[in-house]
């Protein structure tokens, strides 16, 4: 795996070290030691895949605060995305700031997400599956969220999302919840 990391310390892009013949390839996308020589969290609690119908569906931006604050490997399996990841830590130097990532069936590139991250994202194809390898397991009363376009984010989305939940459409702005999430996110 060749892993390339964001701005947002911690955050990283994978890419496949792909191992070719004539039969395709073979490659490693996953490795608990080269996780931990990274300084990658290489627990896998939970595998999950969202399948999307429509183009332009946006599901995000989901994070869960500590205790149950969850490291996210994404990759996207079928049809292509927009990842987009927001740094909510608030003592790192690239607080509030975002990277976003395409990720596709034919790059084969995996986002690997800090805990403490905000994570959503933008389907750019029809019938598009991703794949998330998560470090905690999915805690009610620990979730949370923000607005998809939140102006204090400037998150930049390729189209007006065609398809959102209910929920992702109702999550409230970083300033409603500014002290809340600084005093959650925030360490000791």
């Amino acid at each position: 795996m060749i892993f390339t990391e964001t701005d947002l310390a911690g955050a990283h892009v994978i890419d496949l070290q792909k191992l070719e013949d004539e039969r395709g390839f073979f490659a490693r996308a996953f490795c608990q030691n080269e996780f931990t020589e990274h300084g990658l969290n290489p627990v896998i609690a939970q595998a999950n895949i969202a399948f999307n119908l429509v183009e332009g569906t946006l599901r995000g931006m989901h994070f869960q605060y500590p205790p149950a604050a969850e490291s996210k490997l994404v990759r996207c399996t079928r049809g292509a995305i927009l990842d987009i990841i927001v740094d909510l830590r608030p003592e790192s130097p690239t607080y509030l700031e975002h990277f976003s990532v395409e990720l596709n069936e034919e790059n084969y590139r995996a986002l690997y997400v800090p805990e403490r991250f905000a994570h959503g994202y933008q389907t750019l194809r029809d019938n598009t599956e991703t794949s998330y390898q998560v470090g905690e397991f999915y805690t009610p009363g620990t979730e949370g969220g923000l607005m998809f376009d939140d102006p204090r984010l400037g998150l930049e989305w390729p189209m007006p999302p065609k398809v959102i939940s209910e929920k992702d459409g109702s999550w409230p702005s970083f300033n409603e919840i500014r002290g809340e999430l600084e005093t959650r996110m925030g360490i000791g």
